[in-house]
């Protein structure tokens, strides 16, 4: 018993001693775009830096928020104080009590997504303002809204934003702005503020101070013998969250799906569209068909390198860039600390032509004095101005490396490039799988984008590119895409037994093949399956007719009732899907009318979209015997109804 009791009494003491003597685990920094103990009122916030303008933000692609930052750098030059906010962080129903501050004012820089939709971080906050009926009297305020003339609901969410804060009582001191994507955007920005501020001046009777000058907002700190654990490497929300990876995963914290499949979908021609295949087992995620899939691509080694050598900079750097403003909510402009190579490779849009703030505030650092004032001229809202921004940035599609190397007198320091730089996007594929199928994987269609522009440059799409390289090793090494799920409207009917009717060219095929699983899957289950019509369209049958084994074997099986495919150059004349869309007419019209259909369209807005959209115009004109503006009522009815959606870019 006494050698039990030693024996005790010695483990005892050894497992005290080992928790007491046990070195304190170092926390690891986290990066967070602000302290958890978040000042949920914007008002109290602004009371307390001495704030008067807040420019709250809409954003999917981060353009919003890159218009609102601007914006709120704007108020200083005006004697101002500004702050960008974005609404999910903040209690909006505290608008009305925007008044207790002097000579205050709320911007709005709403983007519209999908069908005129609010995006994701603005979602609570139209949701408020269709619920609330809460009085803004005395709230200043105006809009500028960023969205696309090619899409159905242009600019639908600022303009409803704009609306209906005059409705709460709150007044709008300026006009609404509308940028258009499919045409100019920042041109339409650039103009809408050249003119706004004057118009604040004379509204709250201040002067601008003249300071034309750039503003920093972030300072460098160089880490010279930080442990290497705690520098990001890519990861967005926690740092070392891609190495150990744990749900729910979404956009902050994505997960790292391991590629299974990816193989050239076309049999001949010049371009490459794939097919791929990423492996979800075990994540926990959740797709319905229709949904999206949002991956994070990275930059090209080559042109990340190329940056470092023109700007003579070592890119193994470890560095941080820390917001000057300590009040601010965004700490640093990416995850910091980490390498410049990091920053230029996973955080930074190098490939994108940069806007005309970035050169106006790099301009400061161009030796030849004849640079330095086309930089300053393409900022300005002068025609001259933008015409040259047009031509020279837009037109010939220059990237940052490609003014560079364009501008020799241009040697900007690195990080003050990376402060201007805006944040690589996820980019967002149609799901071309069905969960019911294939529960643990997701399937990707996609057409790798590669042209020659015109300054001879050959240009690669980031994510295509990326996606494309994105081999299957047989060394069992699996290469992985970060990922996680955007939730669509895009859905099969409630009732399997509605008629589907899906037109969808080229890559625009890719929803639909979950969608066509879908329906065999509900079919093997002795579910009663309505007509399944598929109309596809590409160039040529011998060359891109994406996944013709799959269609014709699901129409052999009655899966696909009837397949339409347009081989747009196979013939003298071009046969496009809406030719085939009029040939059907009767059929459609049936479908359509007594058989209750949905009716899905899914890829390039600009053209295919609206010609098809013509198409069911007609058809309901000609077999319904109405008037254009009924055929148009009837088609926004379906729209409404959701029965008729589309799933389209530009």
């Amino acid at each position: 018993i006494n050698l039990d009791l030693f024996l005790f009494t010695l483990i005892a003491g050894l497992i005290i001693y080992w928790f007491m003597s046990r070195k304190k685990a170092e926390p690891i920094p986290e990066f967070k775009q602000a302290p958890s103990t978040r000042e949920t009122s914007f008002i109290e916030k602004m009371k307390k830096t001495g704030r008067n303008i807040v420019v709250f933000y809409g954003s999917q692609t981060g353009t919003g928020e890159e218009f609102a930052n601007r914006l709120s750098k704007d108020a200083q030059r005006y004697g101002m104080k500004g702050m960008a906010a974005d609404p999910e962080e903040y209690d909006m129903c505290e608008l009305s009590r925007l008044a207790e501050i002097d000579n205050s004012l709320a911007i709005f820089c709403m983007a519209t997504y999908g069908e005129g939709d609010p995006t994701d971080n603005a979602q609570d906050f139209y949701d408020w303002l269709q619920e609330s009926d809460g009085e803004l009297n005395g709230v200043n305020y105006t809009v500028f809204a960023l969205g696309n003339k090619t899409y159905e609901h242009y600019n639908a969410m600022g303009a409803y934003v704009d609306k209906r804060l005059e409705e709460l009582g709150a007044k709008r001191v300026f006009d609404l702005g509308m940028g258009d994507d499919d045409g100019n955007l920042e041109e339409d920005f650039v103009t809408w503020r050249e003119q706004f501020w004057p118009a604040m001046c004379e509204h709250f009777g201040v002067e601008a101070s003249g300071e034309d000058s750039s503003i920093r907002q972030y300072e460098l700190k160089e880490h010279n013998d930080i442990n290497m654990n705690k520098v990001y490497t890519g990861e967005f929300g926690c740092l070392k969250s891609f190495e150990t990876q744990k749900p729910p995963f979404d956009a902050k914290n994505p997960f790292l799906a391991p590629v299974i499949v990816n193989r050239k979908l076309n049999k001949a021609g010049n371009r490459h569209l794939m097919h791929l295949e990423v492996d979800i087992t075990g994540s926990k995620i959740r797709y319905e068909s229709g949904d999206h899939v949002a991956v994070y691509p990275t930059n090209d080694t080559a042109i990340v390198n190329k940056l470092g050598q023109i700007l003579g900079v070592d890119l193994d750097t470890v560095i941080s860039l820390n917001n000057l403003d300590e009040e601010s909510n965004k700490k640093h402009p990416f995850p910091c600390p980490t390498t410049y190579r990091t920053a230029l490779t996973h955080y930074l849009d190098i490939i994108h032509p940069p806007r005309t703030n970035v050169l106006y505030e790099l301009a400061q650092y161009a030796t030849d004095p004849k640079d330095q004032e086309n930089m300053r001229k393409m900022a300005s809202s002068a025609p001259e101005g933008k015409a040259l921004y047009q031509s020279f940035v837009l037109e010939d599609n220059r990237n940052i490396l490609a003014i560079l190397e364009d501008l020799p007198s241009l040697r900007p320091p690195i990080d003050h490039l990376c402060e201007l730089m805006p944040r690589l996007q996820a980019r967002y594929y149609s799901i071309a799988s069905s969960s019911k199928v294939h529960p643990n994987s997701i399937h990707i269609c996609a057409v790798l984008v590669e042209y020659t522009t015109k300054t001879g440059r050959l240009t690669k799409g980031v994510a295509t590119t990326w996606l494309k390289n994105k081999l299957v090793a047989d060394n069992g090494h699996k290469s992985t895409v970060p990922m996680y799920i955007r939730k669509s409207q895009f859905r099969l009917p409630f009732k399997a037994s509605n008629p589907v009717i899906m037109v969808g060219p080229g890559t625009g095929i890719a929803p639909f093949m979950g969608f066509i699983q879908e329906r065999g899957w509900l079919k093997e289950q002795g579910k009663e399956v309505g007509e399944t019509v598929l109309y596809f369209g590409c160039r040529h049958k011998n060359e891109d007719y994406l996944y013709q084994e799959d269609l014709e074997e699901a129409e052999k099986t009655g899966v696909i009732t009837k397949l339409n495919v347009a081989f747009s150059r196979d013939q003298e004349q071009k046969v496009y899907v809406q030719h085939l869309l009029r040939t059907n007419k009767e059929d459609l019209w049936r479908q359509i009318h007594t058989d209750n259909a949905h009716i899905y369209i899914c890829g390039d807005a600009r053209n295919m979209a609206r010609d098809v959209q013509t198409a069911f115009y007609e058809i309901a004109e000609e077999l319904g015997g109405m008037t254009r503006t009924q055929a148009t009522d009837y088609i926004k009815k379906l729209m409404t109804k959701g029965r008729y959606s589309q799933d389209v870019w530009s």
